[in-house]
């Protein structure tokens, strides 16, 4: 299993944790499998009413899909099969409020499951980047997952940069994509906290106000994800020429922490 599950029974939280700390905990497809699955099921989970997601480790919340999977693709320009699309609680149909505590690394396809969190609590470690122009990518849902979360410029900056800049937990505080900065190691103390706070609400109110925030957004982000398949399609370099910038990756110094 690439998930752990704790349920706090008495304060009605669940932590769920990404535990492939050796794999920077990036999702392969068992671990897509198990995401999805899991969401389903505390759907009807009664004595579940918030959820905290964090990775394993202090080195990385999730760094994404692994590069080491092969996703088999339709052979038609109209189509683009993508495992993570189907990774988050809102993709189950799960309104259960989901806090991310954040420590270390949160990049590319993470983004996937910040996107569809009610908030972020990150440590003041924590760094946020988009690897996927650098490996000659088009960053389509992971950049429209940030742009319901961060203003514009600041989007397309972190997008356009790739690896050459990460944003620090301090300017992503600034920004609105973290709600709340932790010393090293507390994110998912605090994240608790804010959970157990959460789920001593009705939980019917509170279900019905985390489907009110989200269809605020939703309706841009699902006619911008309708444009993404053909946006990969078009702009996405062939695997073989992104696999070789993949492996030259370390030519390029440290990235800058903004």
């Amino acid at each position: 299993m690439a998930l752990r599950i704790e349920r706090e029974a008495a304060a009605g939280v669940a932590l769920v944790t990404l535990d492939r700390p050796a794999k920077l905990n990036a999702i392969d497809l068992e671990t897509a499998g198990e995401l999805a699955a899991l969401w389903r099921e505390l759907r009807f989970d009664e004595a579940v009413r918030a959820v905290v997601l964090t990775g394993a480790g202090t080195r990385a919340f999730c760094t994404g899909i692994d590069r080491g999977v092969e996703v088999p693709q339709p052979p038609s320009p109209y189509a683009v099969d993508d495992p993570l699309l189907r990774i988050g609680p809102k993709a189950n149909d799960l309104w259960k409020p989901v806090i991310a505590a954040v420590e270390g690394m949160a990049c590319g396809g993470a983004f996937y499951l910040l996107g569809e969190a009610e908030f972020v609590v990150a440590s003041r470690e924590a760094t946020f980047f988009d690897p996927h122009t650098t490996y000659g990518m088009v960053s389509a849902y992971e950049a429209m997952a940030m742009a319901q979360r961060m203003p514009y410029g600041e989007v397309a900056r972190m997008a356009l940069m790739g690896t050459a800049e990460r944003v620090s937990a301090a300017r992503a505080y600034a920004v609105g994509l973290v709600s709340e900065v932790t010393e090293p190691g507390g994110a998912v103390a605090a994240a608790l906290r804010a959970a157990a706070a959460v789920a001593g609400c009705p939980t019917e109110a509170v279900q019905g106000t985390v489907r009110a925030v989200w269809a605020a957004k939703e309706a841009a982000r699902t006619q911008a994800m309708a444009q993404a398949p053909a946006l990969i399609a078009l702009g996405n370099l062939p695997p073989e020429r992104q696999a070789e910038l993949f492996a030259g990756r370390g030519g390029g110094g440290e990235p800058r922490v903004r």
